[in-house]
């Protein structure tokens, strides 16, 4: 049942009707008066006094209404120029006092819901936030730890290679000049005869 809406039925209960004596006591047509206006009364609330007007809403006849009547308003009460029945006016208030409290507990609960569901998607979101920052954290050391080790291991490298470079270089020219100049018997014996006099070209062309 929506809030706004009336209730479908009214609850009775058939042995406290029965052990009314009001009721005990009355007529079959009494009772079909009874149980025909209760009805109406749910349905719309209330009854015109008059009754003439009672006998015409009802549908029955005027001098069966005009017989009965004076019975079966021990069940009921006059308001104003209607008739109401004060059991079904104060069912029809617990009803809606009811309806309106689940209404009230309803919403209540769905504010705590809402408000738990914010605060876990709020700690979500830190918590996510937390941890982008420490991985990136983390990776940005390990760039720095693995580029602080490029650099330190660089210079060592090139002075291995340098030192691979300067024992593999070839002897320098002059070097290897020198010492074919040094073993080269032509060599040895120009430098002999450029030390020779005249004196002894001549002793060596006339074959002393």
């Amino acid at each position: 049942m929506s809030q706004n809406r009336d209730a479908p039925a009214y609850q009775e209960y058939a042995a406290t009707m029965l052990a009314q004596l009001p009721f005990r006591t009355m007529t079959l047509q009494d009772r079909g008066l009874f149980y025909t206006m209760r009805l109406e009364c749910w349905v719309n609330k209330q009854l015109p006094k008059d009754k003439n007007d009672l006998a015409k809403v009802l549908g029955l006849p005027i001098n069966e209404v005009h017989t009965s009547l004076p019975v079966v308003m021990t069940f009921f009460a006059v308001k104003g120029d209607f008739i109401i029945c004060p059991e079904l006016v104060s069912y029809r208030e617990h009803l809606a006092e009811r309806r309106f409290k689940q209404s009230q507990g309803g919403k209540k609960g769905s504010t705590i819901t809402n408000r738990k569901r914010k605060r876990e998607t709020h700690q979500s979101v830190e918590e996510s936030a937390t941890c982008s920052s420490a991985t990136l954290s983390t990776h940005l050391s390990g760039t720095m730890s693995s580029t602080s080790s490029i650099d330190s291991q660089g210079p060592c490298q090139d002075s291995v290679e340098s030192s691979v470079q300067t024992r593999k270089a070839k002897p320098r020219l002059n070097q290897l000049s020198s010492k074919r100049v040094i073993d080269d018997p032509f060599v040895m014996e120009y430098e002999a005869a450029e030390q020779c006099t005249a004196g002894d070209y001549a002793r060596a062309s006339k074959g002393y």
